[in-house]
């Protein structure tokens, strides 16, 4: 489709990266946008006609006897090289990033060049007290939440507690910079943290190796912010658009499922649990310890909690303005088990607690992370995956956001914040960060105007690393996994599930599929799955389209799916057939054979009621955007064939493209001009006139 692609794949099948597992999702992604750009005409709608643009000077390719004078008209072919930047710009630049530097003085050009890569500098401009108190207030709120999440969610990742809190602490000032979305709020989230900590423990033992692991944690990081901010800046952020809704709510709830089951080894109280992630496993493990492996303590400490968790959210839920409620939970929750571990001594009595949080600011991780030698690439493979995974997340909800407060955002823009943010992180011991939905919504429910809130919880953060963190010490870590455990269900979404299995039942196997690859296998196999059968389903369209049989709507000379219509009346002698989709190599023979038939099971239908045999097969070309080679010849041999059977093929309603092509090829010649029709009403009275006057 464009000379680009082929380069780009052949690079990523000889990259030295050793990533099954990624190439097969960047491998289906490529191929999906290909597949995509051949399905644009699945976005029109197969009811409407196509209006053609007309260039100066067209030429007439249509019967003379058109309706109204009007005829089928060719534009003006535009050499290769214009073909060319026109496509590369719709799909790299579609959104035409120039434009608001049209007219502009150099020095007005200098300061939007600056701002499109610093936001803050448009927005700072007009901030006052009253955006600050709104800001102070929203920050101060995320604040309290994320940082015992952040102490969990480094649990998931299998790294002490301190580098969620680091996480929290430098990439949300990058963001708040560089980013676009004045919502979103920056930190370690549940996902991206279990994905990360998964594919790390596979390929080192972060019990026997710590340091080594968090090496690899910091070299994945760094990916992830490479991957990110390479998409933005090469505007490929499409590649994540891959990833159907009705897969991603699969994939999440599935995520969300694993991740509760992983916390019940602190809510539990169980010792030795397993590694794996998969339900089996996890259950296995559970029942296994339930004799000797769980403590009542713990147990009462956890469910407690949690009951007070989702109790919250359920106040918060039932009345917006109470929002803050299930927001100070969590800190609360931290604060009142802290104590009481603490003065009842409950630690000596087999409680797990946090213990030691390792107190001051991020140190430097520059030269911790694999520059060379075999963990480079691991890590490359892992931070690739979980770069794409966190950015998929974030753009889904900074767009949330956006839209609820009806400003604009950039998506390569949020990419290379991301990016940008990711990479500074790593060099500062962090892991990946990206954006939180349960802090987003705190955040957008509190009244954030700008970025700001972000800075605020990163400060309320730094002090919390150089002051409080020794407080944490009695924090039991059934309280965690409860904070985790109530954080995570909100990635359940029953509403949506039951709505995609009403709307599209293939939908609806897609969310099977990428939800069961995670519960039951990995969270790398879920998205794989996730991925698969988001082209799956787009193949199955593009190779195979619907052909409609088209009816006459009484009274007028408009002609629809009969399927729609079931009053629409068939014309005698005639068969009308609308082609809903593009005509491409892959698709072309069946488009073909499906044709044939519809010809076949109307002329046995039409013989058994005694009607006039077909002479005429109007093909309807509206939904029919554009046509390749394959497709010609596949029209051509159906000419033929037709032919054979004393049958005139007639064309309707060709649009731009397709006519240029079809006469390029000769096809108007071969079929006749006098074949071609501007709508299928025009062939109809061509073809049979009485019809017309009977309409």
């Amino acid at each position: 489709m464009h000379i680009t692609w082929p380069v780009l794949l052949n690079s990523l099948i000889h990259s030295q990266i050793p990533s099954r597992g990624f190439l097969h999702i960047t491998v289906f992604a490529i191929l999906g946008h290909f597949i995509r750009g051949l399905m644009r005409s699945n976005s029109v709608s197969a009811e409407n006609d196509i209006s053609s643009d007309i260039s100066s000077k067209p030429r007439n390719v249509g019967n003379n006897n058109s309706s109204h004078g009007h005829k089928v008209e060719v534009p003006r072919r535009n050499n290769l090289l214009r073909d060319f930047s026109a496509t590369t710009k719709e799909l790299f630049f579609h959104d035409d990033p120039l434009y608001e530097f049209k007219d502009q003085p150099k020095r007005k050009q200098l300061l939007l060049g600056i701002q499109s890569f610093f936001p803050i500098v448009g927005w700072a401009r007009d901030y006052n007290l009253k955006k600050f108190r709104g800001d102070l207030i929203a920050g101060l709120t995320i604040a309290s939440l994320c940082i015992p999440q952040d102490i969990g969610y480094a649990k998931l990742a299998n790294v002490p507690p301190q580098y969620g809190l680091y996480t929290s602490f430098v990439p949300p000032l990058i963001y708040a910079a560089m980013g676009s979305s004045r919502d979103i709020a920056i930190g370690p989230v549940a996902v991206v943290s279990l994905l990360l900590g998964d594919m790390l423990k596979n390929e080192i033992d972060f019990k026997k190796h710590p340091h080594e692991y968090l090496r690899l944690a910091f070299t994945a990081t760094f990916f992830a912010g490479i991957t990110e901010a390479g998409l933005g800046v090469l505007r490929l952020g499409f590649i994540i658009e891959f990833l159907s809704h009705a897969a991603v709510v699969g994939f999440m709830a599935g995520a969300a499922i694993t991740i509760a089951l992983q916390q019940l080894k602190g809510l539990l109280g169980v010792t030795n649990f397993t590694t794996n992630t998969d339900i089996v496993n996890v259950m296995d493990s559970v029942w296994s310890n339930v004799h000797h492996g769980w403590n009542w303590q713990t147990l009462v400490i956890g469910f407690a909690f949690l009951a007070f968790l989702l109790t919250t959210k359920l106040i918060a839920s039932k009345n917006k303005k109470l929002f803050w409620v299930a927001a100070i939970a969590p800190m609360i929750s931290v604060i009142i088990s802290t104590f009481c571990v603490y003065i009842t001594r409950a630690d000596k009595k087999g409680v797990n607690i946090v213990r030691h949080i390792e107190k001051g600011i991020n140190p430097s991780s520059v030269h911790e992370i694999y520059w060379s030698g075999p963990y480079l690439a691991k890590g490359a493979k892992i931070g690739i995956i979980a770069g794409m995974v966190g950015l998929t997340e974030a753009v889904a909800i900074g767009r949330t956001f956006a839209t609820l407060k009806d400003y604009p955002i950039d998506g390569n823009k949020e990419m290379l914040a991301l990016g940008v943010m990711n990479i500074v992180g790593s060099l500062t011991s962090c892991i990946v960060a990206t954006g939180s939905f349960s802090r987003s919504a705190v955040n957008y429910m509190a009244g954030c105007s700008t970025a700001v809130s972000n800075i605020v919880m990163s400060m309320v953060v730094l002090l919390t690393l150089y002051i409080i963190t020794p407080l944490f010490k009695y924090t039991p870590n059934a309280v965690i996994a409860a904070i985790i455990i109530s954080a995570v269900v909100g990635l359940i979404d029953f509403k949506a599930a039951y709505h995609i299995w009403k709307v599209d039942k293939l939908d609806f196997i897609a969310l099977l599929g990428a939800f069961f690859g995670v519960i039951f296998k990995s969270v790398e196999i879920g998205l794989l799955v996730a991925v698969v059968l988001s082209l799956a389903k787009i193949l199955l369209q593009v190779t195979r389209p619907r052909v409609a049989l088209l009816g006459n709507l009484q009274g007028t000379t408009i002609y629809r799916n009969v399927e729609q219509y079931p009053n629409a009346r068939k014309v005698p002698g005639v068969l009308i057939l609308r082609v809903d989709s593009a005509i491409y190599f892959s698709n072309a023979n069946y488009i073909k054979e499906r044709i044939l038939r519809w010809l076949r099971d109307e002329k046995d239908l039409n013989k058994k009621q005694g009607l006039l045999d077909i002479e005429h097969v109007i093909v309807e070309m509206s939904p029919v955007i554009d046509i390749d080679t394959t497709g010609i010849q596949n029209l051509e041999e159906l000419h033929k064939i037709l032919t054979k059977r004393e049958i005139q093929l007639e064309i309707a309603n060709p649009g731009p493209v397709v006519i240029e092509k079809l006469k390029a090829a000769k096809f108007t010649d071969r079929i006749g001009h006098e074949h071609i029709f501007l709508t299928a009403g025009d062939a109809v009275a061509q073809c049979v006139p009485t019809a017309i006057e009977n309409a």
